[in-house]
């Protein structure tokens, strides 16, 4: 566990941390994807700048699009993972509909 001491952390610590690493782990896969994300579209759009590779950008297109469906299944798959701590009810730490 790190020792970090920013106050989010501080606020999600005292839920405990099983649910502390929880939500960590599902942030870091978030961050990951929001990554690959742009890496696709990023690549896909330079692709079609040449003939040869325009076929080679709409598969990252693809690739973009179904990253972009992988985010909320995240975002979903951690909040069921969450309920099955007592402390994510009404007491838990309370996120923004943006947060990973």
């Amino acid at each position: 566990m790190d020792d970090h001491d920013d106050d989010s952390t501080m606020r999600v610590l005292r839920i405990g941390n099983d649910e502390l690493l929880i939500r960590r782990r599902y942030e870091t896969l978030s961050i990951i994807n929001d990554i690959m994300i742009a890496l696709w579209f990023t690549v896909g759009s330079a692709f079609f700048f040449w003939e040869s590779t325009i076929t080679a950008g709409t598969w990252l297109f693809l690739a973009g699009s179904i990253e972009l469906i992988i985010r909320p299944a995240i975002r979903l798959t951690r909040q069921v993972h969450l309920r099955r701590f007592p402390s994510a009810g009404q007491n838990a730490y309370k996120e923004s509909d943006q947060d990973f």
